[in-house]
């Protein structure tokens, strides 16, 4: 199948090299995914060796899967992130690896701009081998509600597309399952952040390399649209002045299939009715 790229591959991957030297100013989302895909790794009772990491804006996630014991790739859509950590610069629905040649790939922060996220689900678990398993955190539907009321404020009727489509926890966890992926989780939660003014936060977006990358992108910010737009947000301050922004993250869990792991039964071979389980015991 082919399809058309909603997402500028070339744009995408300059911005995250754009991001590089400053990226530890504004790395408070990538820092928050990447811990809690950590503490959900701490709680598998398994041993995983050998590690793809896709999306590394710095060294820490190596750090702390090499602090465990265990072998990494690094993985990145920006070739000089992945050139940093000594790794390959990749587009996710196009993953130049191997068949089976990892036990864990974990995803942190790249998903919400795939061009076939479909596609990416399905490469990592063929990457993965059997009783592998696959860890993603992004950004979902949900995320910059203020941002994206105001600058839908500012412009009026003549609103452009300045942050791109999201996709929901509940559309993750069925491309989970679609993928091939067995005990499919999908999950979200949220972090709020508040800012004094719109353009910090727009500053730590670009910072973080979360800039609109569509290929159909809307022309730039008129002054006074950017200035109503500035306004807008401001009047949804706090009585403290700072505005409160909300990001939604989409985490994702998925195995690869083996015959180790709990089957569940075969269809009909109840021994117990529904109807007699469910009758008063006297």
């Amino acid at each position: 199948m082919t399809h058309a790229d909603i997402f500028d591959r070339a744009l995408r991957a300059k911005r995250r090299d754009r991001m590089m030297p400053r990226f530890a100013d504004h790395d408070f989302l990538y820092r928050a995914m990447l811990d809690e895909l950590l503490d959900r790794l701490c709680d598998v009772q398994r041993d995983f060796r050998e590690v793809l990491v896709i999306g590394c804006p710095d060294g820490s996630a190596r750090a702390a899967l090499e602090a465990m014991g265990k072998q990494v790739v690094c993985a990145d859509p920006g070739f000089a992130a992945a050139k940093a950590q000594g790794g390959v610069q990749v587009d996710e629905d196009a993953l130049p690896f191997a068949d089976e040649s990892f036990d864990l790939v974990i995803a942190c922060g790249t998903l919400d701009s795939v061009n076939d996220l479909p596609g990416a689900l399905i490469l990592m678990r063929r990457v993965l081998r059997p009783d592998g398993l696959m860890l993603a955190a992004f950004a979902g539907a949900g995320s910059l509600p203020r941002l994206r009321a105001a600058l839908m404020a500012g412009e009026g009727d003549r609103a452009g597309q300045h942050v791109h489509p999201q996709i929901d926890v509940r559309s993750a966890g069925d491309l989970l399952a679609r993928a091939g992926f067995t005990m499919p989780v999908a999950d979200g939660d949220a972090l709020t952040v508040r800012y004094g003014d719109m353009l910090r936060l727009m500053h730590d977006l670009r910072g973080m390399g979360a800039g609109n990358a569509l290929v159909s992108r809307a022309p730039m910010l008129r002054r006074d649209a950017l200035a109503g737009a500035a306004h807008h947000f401001a009047a949804a301050a706090d009585p403290d002045g700072r505005t409160a922004e909300q990001m939604a993250i989409v985490y994702l869990s998925g195995w690869k299939a083996d015959p180790s792991q709990a089957q569940p039964a075969r269809r009909g071979s109840a021994t117990v009715s529904l109807a007699d389980a469910l009758k008063p015991k006297h």
